[in-house]
């Protein structure tokens, strides 16, 4: 049993729970902690490994005012924050296993604070360029993850067949790690379970402004900066201190290294390490003003040319809303300033299956079109959107299995013996097919293997499936701190000297220490006893006298002081 372990049990029990669940959540306790009482929990926050785990957590102010109090120097303005932490103890002095810790580490001399400087015209154009780069190349990982949901590795990281299919969707290969993390950062995908998700905010991203798109971008970037990295009115400091925010921890260089390119690639970083003016209000006041961004980049248009080839180009960048709807009709060929698309069956069906109707689709192209709507185009919908739904899916609610119905025999025929459907063991039920599979899993079968299935209510009604919703779960789950502080409560007598005498005299006896007790006399003096204990139970501690050689018996009642004596 630690004595230095005392004094901070007494400060977290006469703290406030809110004081506690705040000092828990910064030093990562889990809600689950095994902690008896407050002796246990001041035990666990000075073990050298809790220690170790927040120390990298420090600012370089907070660090510094560690450091000074270590030297014997007043932490400063960092005191009550440090003493919160439990690092400190009231009186600003570091109890003796932050001590310990801390004494072989250093503050870094080089603390920088050069002021940033306004980048160039030039500088700023390339950069809002990579900024607009970086939105649309978002946009196009959040339509891959909102139609396939990206599978995540144990490490928390996409697998390297994740990333080639992205990159094949259009994504840059060597931006797709940071890009990903902007999007976390934005709240746009959210992990659920092993799987990496669009949230429930990314359609009304997808179809919003290239303006207001960097804007949301960028306040996540800002609210996701490490405490090292927030200044207290808002904003970050300047780029020159960045390298030193959290001295003590290791891992610190590499973490800055991957916020300064996501900085960069959001245009709030020019190439030479300036800032653009639309950096300058996030940054000092934690605003985003996106006019000073826009005002660079080409003018979006809501026009497309329709071509013979089942093609459409767009003269240039198409308004987000408009081009994640033709999307969802026509496969994007190429993405530049100005886009070209291209229309197929497997397009089209896409878009009926998701809503479209045929003359949605004739009516949304007709009022984009400069070059009206081609023959072979018109055509290419009609047929898709006729032979869509020859194959119906639904629930049959007498008995409760899946059925399968088409106005087309030959179809029917042709799934009762496809073998890519075998899984779904088809059986015959007069001119359908019915399965013990889920009506949504046989649909997304179906559809799969390029049937024109359509899903349909019990009332006949065609549903529109989503087969990758949109998840609403938590960023994070706060921890409950308050079944373990009503323990610790509980716990919480009102002889706080008695209940740490019993669990030095305890450690003290699985330890088989030698311990100096003081013990109270009947006539009311003291005497000092050097005993090696070797047994507690009945209120009574039972040990060898070194001096007398004899065994003792002592009444814990008569114990006034005990410590453990070094050997």
């Amino acid at each position: 049993m630690s004595t230095h372990a005392r004094p901070l049990a007494d400060w977290l029990a006469a703290a406030s729970d809110a004081e506690l669940a705040d000092l828990f959540a910064a030093r990562g306790i889990r809600a689950d902690a095994p902690w008896h009482d407050f002796f246990d929990a001041a035990e666990a926050l000075l073990e050298p490994t809790s220690l170790a785990r927040m120390l990298p957590q420090l600012t370089l102010r907070e660090a510094t005012g560690l450091r000074s109090a270590a030297d014997g120097v007043d932490a400063g303005a960092e005191r009550a924050g440090l003493t919160a932490l439990a690092l400190l103890r009231p009186d600003g002095t570091p109890y003796p296993p932050v001590l310990a810790v801390v004494a072989g580490l250093q503050i870094p001399t080089d603390a920088g604070g050069d002021p940033p400087t306004l980048a160039s015209a030039e500088n700023a154009a390339h950069a809002a360029e990579r900024a607009f780069t970086t939105v649309t190349s978002l946009a196009d990982l959040l339509l891959h993850a909102r139609e396939t949901p990206l599978a995540l590795l144990a490490t928390g990281g996409i697998s390297a067949g994740e990333k080639r299919l992205l990159a094949e969707a259009g994504v840059p290969a060597e931006s797709i790690d940071a890009l990903l993390g902007i999007a976390v950062d934005a709240d746009l995908v959210r992990a659920d379970g092993r799987k990496l998700r669009v949230s429930a905010d990314t359609e009304h991203w997808l179809h919003a402004g290239v303006g207001d798109r960097w804007g949301r971008l960028a306040m996540g970037f800002l609210r996701a900066l490490p405490r090292g990295l927030r200044r207290d009115a808002a904003g970050w400091p300047d780029l020159s201190v960045w390298p030193n925010a959290h001295p003590w921890d290791p891992t610190w260089p590499d973490r800055c290294a991957v916020l300064l390119e996501r900085a960069r690639l959001l245009g709030l970083i020019a190439d030479d390490g300036s800032e653009p003016e639309w950096t300058v209000p996030l940054r000092e006041r934690g605003e985003v003003d996106a006019e000073a961004l826009t005002g660079v980049l080409p003018a979006e248009v809501d026009r497309i040319f329709l071509q013979n080839d089942l093609s459409a180009i767009a003269p240039g960048p198409l308004a987000p809303a408009l081009d994640v709807r033709l999307r969802t009709i026509a496969a994007r060929e190429s993405a530049a300033q100005a886009s070209s698309y291209r229309f197929t069956v497997e397009s089209i069906a896409h878009a009926l299956a998701s809503g479209e109707t045929e003359d949605s689709i004739l009516e949304f192209l007709g009022s984009l079109s400069l070059t009206g709507i081609p023959q072979p185009l018109s055509y290419l919908i009609v047929q898709t959107a006729q032979r869509h739904g020859l194959v119906r899916v639904s629930a049959d609610v007498a008995t409760g299995r899946t059925r399968i119905d088409s106005v087309d025999g030959h179809l029917i025929d042709a799934m009762a013996v496809d073998q890519t459907l075998r899984p779904l063991a088809l059986s015959r039920v007069g001119a359908s097919l019915a399965s013990r599979v889920g009506r949504d899993t046989v649909y997304w079968a179906l559809t799969d293997a390029r049937y024109p299935a359509t899903l349909v209510g019990a009332d006949g009604t065609v549903l529109t499936a989503d087969r990758h919703p949109a998840t609403t779960g938590p960023v994070a789950v706060i921890a409950d701190y308050s079944p373990l502080l009503a323990r610790l409560r509980a716990q919480q007598g009102p002889d706080a000297d008695a209940a740490w005498l019993d669990r030095e005299l305890e450690a003290a006896v699985r330890a088989k220490a030698v311990l100096q007790v003081t013990v109270g006399m009947p006539d009311g003096s003291t005497r000092d006893l050097l005993l090696e204990a070797t047994g507690l139970g009945g209120g009574r501690l039972r040990g060898r006298d070194r001096a007398a050689d004899v065994e003792r018996t002592l009444p814990v009642s008569s114990i006034r002081a005990a410590f453990v004596v070094e050997q």
